[in-house]
């Protein structure tokens, strides 16, 4: 570290004492001071071995650096004398965060992201996020504060260019300055004078205005090839110039004395007058007790001056002061590579991603309202996987005989999993901890995807979209199965059912329609027809009928009386499937939530009443609730499977869950260590299981 930030550091106050400031500034491979009074020296670099730092800023009074790194898309800092000790602060659901700065005096954190199109604002931890702008953002790049007033300001450089307005909570937003702007990139403000200054990188030129936009100004023009940020200490503006590779001063009334501070810098970017003065003292009015805010505390520009907030996707409650335990509707969405969830309570719609590891590819998603658990088939790691909401406690729940998982769907009153399998051409039940595996249906499936439940009345509903594409219902133990739609099908594959209405909707990729029928096949109806190129993943909730399209990279809903649609998220690759849920409301019920309706393993619920049921390699005795391992039972092969059947009881012909058997013949069975051994003439080899 310089001798220049020693001193800095040894003497605090010293610095309001210099004529002229140090100057930080990112040069996206490290952050720098220099010197505005001695230039020409080299600068002291104070974070070194960055990838891509862009925007930065600073709290003098609690000694603290940020700064934004848009390759790693991040936020992070450090303190003024431990340098080499960074921290994270946010590393998530970030693209481009071009945009940074500190609110020394509320102690926030605000953000612009150029990709997202977001503006944000967190604790200067990290913690407490909130999205207060999402609509009409084009290119946000710069972004100043005055706290002591409520007010933030931003640049975009969007199709639109424009500078705007808004209190710190989001609320009072105005366009100032939208004429004879093309590139508006850095921005600062002047807090003794109550100037707002900008660069424009494409019109070369530095103007000013009154914090309004009004009584606008020329303070430099002509002579700027490409300024890029922008700051101010006393009468001197300075600023970063991309062609130059340099910092220019000027005097801030007149323009004149335009000078090279500092040059061959290898990539300027944003620039900071690294100074007390620049971060006045004024009044808090979050000072005492957060506001009474039990969250995030905002400055306002109205009275009484703060604002409470909640975490994005939560919202406060009506007494102002307090938010709700989290959000009470959620989207959940799978991507090939990652899980997200988007709060439906809240109008701004915001992915936040799970902290997960090692997702694969991702298909079907599903919720347990009970426990609050996630469920996730992954074909590439062939497993059914679940965690909590968010995100903890990930645990693998099916690994074994599977091929290529697809659709999933839980009961969440008998505590059972359903699941498709487009490999095996199976569909299956566990327990929802993956144990008591049976398999329900295994013939004349040819490409089995969407699958879901109705608990209450005891049936499930599954997509096929093979040669013959179909949609099919069974009750919950395979039984009674039949063919619901079998014309006027291409590809289907979201499957949604309405509880309240008794109505089942689905998407089909290959005819690009919505659909809706009633649960027993009749009522046939198109819900839409217009613009779903690809349409994918597919859930129910309320008045709402939500969808992922691969064409399109977006996720849209459409109301299911009005047919009035919506985007929810959009230029979001690699969507996949998606559940909305309510998180706390657990509808409906039957027999088997009662002590698993007296059944020693699986309990079934069909609409005659419930059934117990058996895993594989247990039958089911006399009293048709307890399954016992069988001492006596014949195996026979099937071509493409192996079944069994017992030699005890009546409850026979078993099919055992088997992966890649194509044509079996011959079979044996060796007693002591239960293993099968059968030779496949397809295959052209022997195997053992």
């Amino acid at each position: 570290m310089g001798a220049v930030l020693r001193s800095l550091l040894a003497c605090s106050f010293c610095v309001l004492l210099r004529a002229a400031p140090l100057l930080l500034y990112a040069n996206r491979r490290d952050l720098r001071l220099v010197d505005a009074t001695n230039g020409k020296e080299n600068a002291t670099i104070v974070v070194g071995g960055l990838e891509d730092a862009a925007a930065v800023d600073f709290v003098f009074g609690h000694g603290l650096i940020y700064w934004s790194d848009v390759s790693e898309e991040a936020i992070k800092r450090t303190e003024f004398n431990k340098t080499e000790s960074v921290q994270n602060v946010v590393v998530s659901g970030l693209l481009s965060p071009d945009g940074l700065a500190c609110d020394w005096l509320g102690e926030k954190l605000y953000w612009t992201d150029s990709e997202t199109n977001r503006i944000e604002v967190s604790n200067l931890d990290g913690s407490l996020r909130k999205v207060l702008f999402w609509q009409e953002l084009d290119q946000p790049r710069a972004i100043a504060l005055d706290p002591s007033s409520g007010f933030m300001y931003w640049t975009d450089w969007g199709e639109v260019p424009k500078i705007e307005r808004a209190g710190m909570d989001g609320s009072s937003r105005f366009v100032i300055i939208n004429t004879e702007i093309y590139w508006p990139n850095g921005l600062t403000l002047d807090y003794e004078e109550r100037k707002l200054y900008w660069a424009d990188a494409k019109l070369n030129f530095i103007h000013k205005s009154n914090l309004d936009g009004t009584n606008r100004q020329a303070v430099v023009k002509g002579s700027l090839p490409h300024p890029f940020a922008l700051t101010l200490f006393e009468d001197t503006l300075y600023w970063t110039d991309w062609n130059t590779h340099s910092i220019l001063a000027c005097n801030k009334y007149t323009g004149k004395g335009l000078r090279e501070i500092h040059s061959n810098i290898f990539s300027p970017m944003d620039i900071h007058a690294f100074s007390q003065q620049r971060q006045p003292n004024a009044t808090n009015p979050c000072g005492i007790d957060n506001g009474g805010c039990s969250h995030l505390c905002l400055m306002s520009p109205v009275k009484p001056f703060y604002h409470c907030a909640c975490p994005t996707g939560v919202r406060l409650l009506e007494n102002g002061k307090t938010c709700k335990d989290g959000a009470t509707e959620l989207l959940l969405l799978a991507r090939r590579t990652d899980l997200r969830r988007i709060s439906l309570d809240t109008p701004d719609f915001t992915d936040i991603v799970l902290q997960l590891e090692d997702i694969r590819h991702a298909i079907a998603i599903d919720y347990d309202p009970v426990e609050g658990y996630i469920y996730w088939t992954d074909d590439e790691v062939r497993a059914i996987r679940r965690s909590f909401i968010d995100g903890s406690g990930s645990q693998f729940v099916v690994t074994a005989q599977i091929a290529h998982p697809d659709g999933i769907a839980v009961d969440w009153v008998a505590r059972n999993l359903y699941w498709t399998d487009t490999g095996t051409d199976r569909i299956e039940v566990t327990r929802l901890n993956g144990t008591m595996r049976k398999i329900l249906i295994s013939e004349d499936l040819e490409e089995p995807r969407a699958i879901v439940l109705d608990p209450m009345v005891g049936y499930m509903y599954w997509t096929d979209w093979g040669e013959i594409p179909k949609i099919e219902r069974a009750a919950l133990d395979g039984s009674d199965r039949v063919v619901l739609v079998n014309t006027s099908l291409g590809w289907p594959n979201g499957l949604a059912l309405d509880y309240d209405e008794g109505k089942i909707y689905w998407g089909d990729a290959k005819t690009d329609k919505i659909e809706v029928m009633n649960t027993d096949g009749t009522g046939r109806q198109v819900l839409v027809e217009d613009k779903i190129p690809h349409i994918f993943g597919f859930t129910l909730l309320g008045d709402y009928v939500y969808w992922t399209d691969w064409q399109r990279r977006s996720i849209e809903r459409v109301h299911k009386r009005s047919a009035e649609r919506e985007i929810i998220i959009d230029q979001l690759p690699d969507l996949m499937g998606l559940k909305a849920s309510n998180v706390h409301r657990i509808i409906g019920s039957n027999p088997c939530a009662e002590e698993n309706g007296g059944c020693s393993h699986l309990c079934l619920y069909r609409p005659q009443g419930l059934r117990c049921a058996c895993p594989i390699g247990f039958e089911l005795i006399s009293d048709m609730k307890t399954c016992i391992v069988p001492e006596a039972f014949l195996l026979f092969s099937r071509r493409a499977d192996i079944r069994r059947i017992s030699l005890e009881t009546n409850n026979n012909n078993v099919a055992i869950p088997l992966t890649g058997v194509k044509e079996a013949s011959a079979l044996d069975f060796d007693v002591t260590d239960n293993r099968i051994y059968w030779t496949d003439i397809s295959l052209k080899i022997y195997v053992l299981d």
